[in-house]
Order: structure tokens, then sequence, then C-alpha cells
């Protein structure tokens, strides 16, 4: 899947280096429920463990070819929210030396457009913390609307004991 921009590509061990260079700054993982990457070998593993299954890629730059986020979604079985099973939830997080670029909301059109159109999931969910508005607006930028919901998600590694707004977006009519 593809922009201009960008390409979303499953992850690689190989991009091990790259994530940690941007996983380990502190203040990219905790606006997104994680704690900021330690190591090297800390950010394979999660490539190993985390980003390698079904539904998570690399955000990668066209330009350079190095991962610099990650787009993708979460099956009801492991979403942060409590979901039907043809529903899903998406999620993001980018480098902070490509925020406010409009990467992720580009990322986040191909996660969208994959879910209703390969998998077939009737609703989309997504969630933030209010304390990092600029994720709510890149879902509002893809269709989402706030369900003025508010949860707590206690499967996250940072912010459990933090509420999410939850943002919802429902399958295009004709797409059935």
């Amino acid at each position: 899947m593809e922009t201009d921009r960008i390409i979303l590509r499953p992850w690689r061990e190989s991009d091990a280096e790259s994530l940690f260079k941007y996983a380990s700054d502190p203040e990219v993982g905790p606006r997104a429920g994680w704690h900021a990457h330690k190591s090297v070998e800390e950010s394979r593993g999660i490539i190993r463990t985390v980003f390698g299954g079904e539904g998570m890629w690399a955000i990668v730059l066209k330009a350079t070819g190095e991962p610099v986020g990650c787009a993708g979604y979460l099956p009801s079985s492991h979403s942060n929210l409590q979901i039907p099973e043809d529903q899903c939830e998406v999620g993001y997080w980018i480098a902070r030396p490509f925020w406010n670029k409009g990467l992720c909301t580009e990322a986040l059109r191909l996660v969208v457009d994959y879910c209703f159109n390969v998998k077939g999931f009737s609703i989309l969910w997504g969630d933030y913390f209010p304390e990092n508005p600029a994720s709510g607006r890149v879902m509002e930028k893809c269709g989402f609307v706030d369900t003025g919901r508010q949860v707590l998600c206690p499967n996250l590694t940072v912010g459990a004991d933090r509420p999410v707004r939850v943002m919802r977006l429902d399958r295009p009519l004709g797409r059935e």
C-alpha cells in the first residue's frame, strides 16, 4: 500500500535500528501507550512479537526507504476496546521529526481502505489520550467521529490509568 510519499509494508527485523532511533524518543511512545525503547534488541523483539502479526505495517518514507512509524489495525480479540468480531481498532504513531506533516493521515487512510475493502470490517474504532489532540485530528481528517466516550485501556504499558477518547468510523454506504 502506498501514497506519493509513503509505503506501508510489513516490518522486518532489519528495521530494528531505525525503529530504535525513533521509538527511543521519550516523547513518542507514551503518547501511544508504550514505553520508550531502551535498546536495538528491545526494538527487534517488538518487531518479532508486536509488529510481526497481520495488520501492522511500517510507515516507510519513499524518499529514503527508512521506516519512521507504524500503522495498522487490531482485530476485536486484541483490541483495547470491547468490540464485535466484524469490527477492529486502528492505531498509528510517527517519529517526532515527522509530526505535523500529514504522514499519519496518509497512513491511516491506507489502513482504513484496507480494513473496509480487503478485510470487510463494518466499523473502525480508534482512541487517543486527550493530552495528544493531534492524534484525534488525524482520525477526524480520515472521517472518524468522536463518540463522546472515554474509557480506560488496562492493557496499555503506559497510560492504563488514564482515559482515552473513543472515535468511530462506519463503513461507507454501498461497501457491504
